[in-house]
């Protein structure tokens, strides 16, 4: 059996935010996931390769932020793949990306000792960094995050640059792939599941529930979905009770940075709110309209966020 490792909290599993279905099937050092890891591989490159074991698993755990072990990567034909799954937009990812490659390719070097000092050129995989995407609000099938939308100066030159390949898998995007990879299309037509089980009103624990008795009926991930039922459902209540505590943020934020502004009392609750939303990956000027606190204000909050990870 696949593991999902779990916390129990009042006899609750209550899933870390790691052991999300996505990096549970694509992730995992076991027979059945180095197979779908394949299949999606050659479904995104057009490839046929046929021995899983050709993919090397690299993992990175804990990079920038808590809660940061989403992320699947290998090597195969001098290429370092990275995978990762939002289920919010991010408009930081290609940074995020710079840095998990930057360890990686530490990696790299040490495995195969090789040394930036030599005066000959050290040649490097080439690297490749996909984010799946399943979430709201709406976004275009395919599209490109670039790091030098994030410099504080425009960078006329062009000459750096770091992009973050966003790849919309919601029902309905990107059919042709999600349908050449099996585990891809039964992942995405379970969460869809649970998507359109909330949008006709159930309650979220029976939305997730149905989705997940629907999914074992129809043999989902070769029976995975069933031995993992009770991982899968806490996996997913877990992630509502996350997103639904940001909104709540989000609005604090939006009520005391109208009515309070940066009042005594109040700024410590928008530096909060403000950091909240930054580790979300929320734009700095919108977290500034939202908060009440100015531009530098947020900046600053972020650059010391980023030094503390």
């Amino acid at each position: 059996m696949d593991e999902i490792h779990t916390n129990q909290i009042n006899g609750k599993p209550q899933a870390k935010y790691r052991d999300r279905l996505f990096i549970a099937i694509f992730g995992k050092d076991t027979e059945r996931s180095k197979r779908w890891r394949l299949d999606l591989y050659n479904a995104l490159n057009g490839t046929n390769y046929t021995n899983p074991d050709a993919l090397k698993l690299n993992t990175i755990e804990n990079v920038i932020y808590i809660k940061m072990y989403n992320d699947v990567s290998f090597l195969v034909d001098s290429q370092m793949t990275l995978y990762e799954h939002q289920s919010r937009p991010n408009p930081n990812m290609p940074l995020r990306g710079l840095l998990y490659f930057a360890e990686l390719y530490q990696k790299h070097l040490a495995q195969k000792d090789l040394d930036l000092n030599w005066s000959s050129l050290i040649k490097i995989p080439n690297p490749r960094f996909v984010v799946f995407y399943n979430g709201e609000p709406s976004r275009p099938e395919r599209y490109k995050l670039r790091l030098s939308k994030a410099f504080e100066l425009e960078d006329k030159s062009k000459d750096f640059e770091w992009t973050a390949e966003v790849i919309n898998i919601n029902p309905g995007k990107n059919e042709s792939l999600v349908k050449s990879c099996k585990p891809m299309y039964d992942y995405v037509r379970l969460v869809g599941r649970i998507s359109d089980n909330k949008k006709s009103g159930m309650q979220i624990e029976l939305a997730v529930k149905e989705a997940v008795d629907w999914a074992i009926k129809e043999n989902f991930l070769e029976g995975f979905v069933r031995e993992q039922k009770e991982e899968i459902i806490g996996m997913y209540l877990t992630e509502f009770n996350e997103e639904r505590a940001i909104r709540g943020w989000r609005q604090e934020g939006i009520e005391e940075g109208r009515e309070l502004g940066i009042a005594v009392g109040a700024k410590q609750k928008a530096m909060e709110t403000a950091e909240n939303l930054l580790k979300e990956g929320d734009d700095p000027e919108k977290i500034a309209r939202c908060t009440g606190l100015s531009l530098e204000q947020v900046k600053d909050l972020m650059a010391k966020l980023t030094i503390s990870t």
